[in-house]
Parts: C-alpha cells; sequence; structure tokens
C-alpha cells in the first residue's frame, strides 16, 4: 500500500494502522494494575516482552516499505491523535506520547553520540511499582536529569519513564515550565511525591538543587547538602525504596569559573555562571563539553521495615538522609576511579 499516493482513502488508511499498530498493553502487571505502556500488533510491550520494540517500529510493522514510509506513517499517526484529541495527559500534566515520540528523541542524540553514557546498576531499578531516586545534580543547566530519564526508557528492559521534582523556579519559566510538566516534571511537594509513588511511578529527586547545579568546578564531585530529609519522609510515607544514583561526567559539561551574584540578583536567578566556554565564546559558549558520562544506579535503601511512627522521627530521618548521601558520595568516588578520561 502506498500511503502518500493522493488516493482519498490515504487517511483512513493511516488512521486504521494507527490503530492496530498503537494501542495500549492489554496485559495487567505483576501486582494486578493495569500495564499502561504502549503496546504493538499482538499486544506485546516492552516490560511483557523485552524484545517488544517500540510501537509501530520495523519489527512490529512488517508491511512496510521503509524508512521514509515509517516515518511518513508514524507523522501523520501523531497528527492525526493531536487534533481529534487521542492521546492521555494525567493529572500532572505528564504528555507520556509527546515526550517520548517528540521530546526526548531530540536529546536523544546528545545521550548515545555527544555523551556516550553508560549505565550501569539498573537491574536495581524495580520493573514495575514505586521507587525514589536520589542522584547528585551538578553542570550549570539539568543536563543530567534529562540523561537519567532516557536512561531509564531506552535501556531499562522495561522501558520506564522517570517523574521529576523540579523546583518552582523551573516550573514558572516560560516554555521550559510548560514543557517539564509534558514531560513529566512535577513541583517538588510531599504529597504530589507520594501520590506518584503510590501509583507505581520511579520519582526522581536531585536534594542538592541550585547548589548542586551552581557549584564551582573547583567543588566537582563533593556533594552540597542534601536539605532536611525531606525526601526520606517521602519514600517512609509512600513505602517504597529509595535508590541512590551517581552521575559522572555533568560536572565538566559547563565548568563553573564564576558567579555573577549581583547579576543573578538582577534576574531573579539563583546563580549566574561563568564557565569554561561562556561567555567568551559567545553563543558557541551555550554548547556543553562532550564528556563521556556515566550513570550508576546503586543498591536499593529499603525502609519498609521500619516503624510506622519513623516518618514523625527526625533524628532517624537525617540519618537515613546522611546514608544515601554517603553512599552516592562513594559511589562518585569508586566511578572517579575507574574513570580512564573525561572525554574519552
Amino acid at each position: 500500500m502506498v500511503l502518500m499516493s493522493g488516493r482519498e482513502g490515504d487517511l483512513a488508511d493511516v488512521i486504521a494502522i494507527d490503530r492496530s499498530v498503537r494501542r495500549r498493553c492489554e496485559q495487567p502487571l505483576p501486582d494486578g494494575r493495569p500495564c499502561r505502556n504502549w503496546a504493538g500488533p499482538g499486544g506485546r510491550c516492552r516490560i511483557h516482552d523485552p524484545q517488544a520494540g517500540p510501537p509501530g517500529d520495523a519489527a512490529d510493522d512488517p508491511g512496510a516499505a521503509g524508512d521514509v514510509e515509517r516515518f511518513v506513517v508514524g507523522l501523520l499517526q501523531f497528527l492525526r491523535r493531536r487534533v481529534t484529541g487521542d492521546y492521555d495527559i494525567d493529572v500532572f500534566g505528564f504528555d507520556r506520547e509527546l515526550t517520548e515520540q517528540v521530546i526526548l528523541p531530540l536529546a536523544r542524540p546528545l545521550y548515545r553520540s555527544y555523551f556516550r553514557v553508560r549505565t550501569t546498576g539498573l537491574d536495581n531499578v524495580p520493573e514495575h511499582g514505586g521507587a525514589l531516586l536520589v542522584a547528585n545534580h551538578a553542570g550549570a543547566l539539568p543536563l543530567d536529569a534529562i540523561m537519567t530519564k532516557i536512561a531509564l526508557l531506552d535501556d531499562h528492559p522495561a522501558g520506564r519513564n522517570l517523574r521529576e521534582l523540579a523546583a518552582d523556579l523551573a516550573l514558572r519559566m516560560p516554555i521550559v515550565g510548560e514543557l517539564a510538566r509534558k514531560t513529566g516534571n512535577t513541583l517538588a511537594h510531599d504529597d504530589d511525591a507520594v501520590r506518584l509513588l503510590r501509583s507505581g511511578e520511579l520519582v526522581g529527586v536531585w536534594p542538592e538543587g541550585f547548589k548542586g547545579i551552581g557549584k564551582p568546578f573547583s567543588e566537582r564531585y563533593k556533594l552540597a547538602r542534601f536539605g532536611r530529609g525531606g525526601y526520606v519522609r517521602v519514600a517512609l510515607r509512600a513505602g517504597v525504596p529509595i535508590i541512590p544514583v551517581a552521575i559522572i561526567g555533568s560536572e565538566e559539561t559547563y565548568p563553573i569559573l564564576g558567579n555573577v551574584r549581583w547579576l543573578a540578583r538582577l534576574l531573579n536567578l539563583p546563580y549566574f555562571p561563568i564557565t569554561a566556554q561562556f561567555p567568551w565564546l559567545g553563543p558557541l559558549g551555550l554548547l556543553p563539553l562532550p564528556s563521556r558520562w556515566t550513570v550508576d544506579f546503586g543498591e536499593p535503601v529499603r525502609v519498609t521495615d521500619l516503624p510506622a511512627d519513623a516518618v514523625e522521627d527526625p533524628m532517624l530521618i537525617l540519618e537515613l538522609s546522611d546514608r544515601v548521601r554517603d553512599t552516592v558520595q562513594h559511589m562518585l568516588y569508586r566511578n572517579l576511579m575507574g574513570r580512564r578520561s573525561v572525554f574519552f
């Protein structure tokens, strides 16, 4: 079938293909909840069949004539769903299809070819059910959150989406805030985080916040304080494990040499960095250096065995927070010792 032949029935043919290729998985998860992943023909998805390719991929559409035709079909499918409203957005504003089909593919060349990200310890991340991922934060711009998100979607056997907890400033920024919402970010509020975790989502938190991504290059890979341990309370309330995550490579993307504090206050920003590239190279200074990355997922810290009133014990919460912070710090040192080169 030639889809772009100009025949009057072509759009109907595309819609028919869309309905046969693009649908939700019908098999239940091990805990009995319905599976929400997209599935191809036969109802397969990557959770129930790790060998299943993405919906609409060549493996799922043997009748496709070639790459161009598959691209056209996919584009028309996407546009039809956007026009007809046949797509899902959850209560937090997460648009799964837009994220997986449009936004993340734009960042995937950074992940695959530019930063050449290597992942380790993905077997520590559950294939279903909630978990709280706690990572170090660095690099002037939050590229580490994007790379972690792609790692879990592309390289984890279950192809899981990460729901990030973001600062209010990020969500209030024009355009950036709207895109952040659509890609799964939500305000870093305890109740919202607990709700996501109890619904079986992976939630990511970067407790260093702006202190982490704005710290000078001389303090690279030295963790800032992890706040007051609010993320530990969230994990205790939701009854989910905490997974430490160590990210190597983000510190070298934009080496921060200084911070223009008065300009940051004028622009109402937490910092205004002077990096090895910016402003010396003009617009080219916005291009990150091609450091080689490692994203290491550590062994889960279990909190379900603690007493029910542990969430009300501030000393226990601080102790757990320090334990997670020390674990991430040791993971960073271990990966740095094994790194042969920053860029190769």
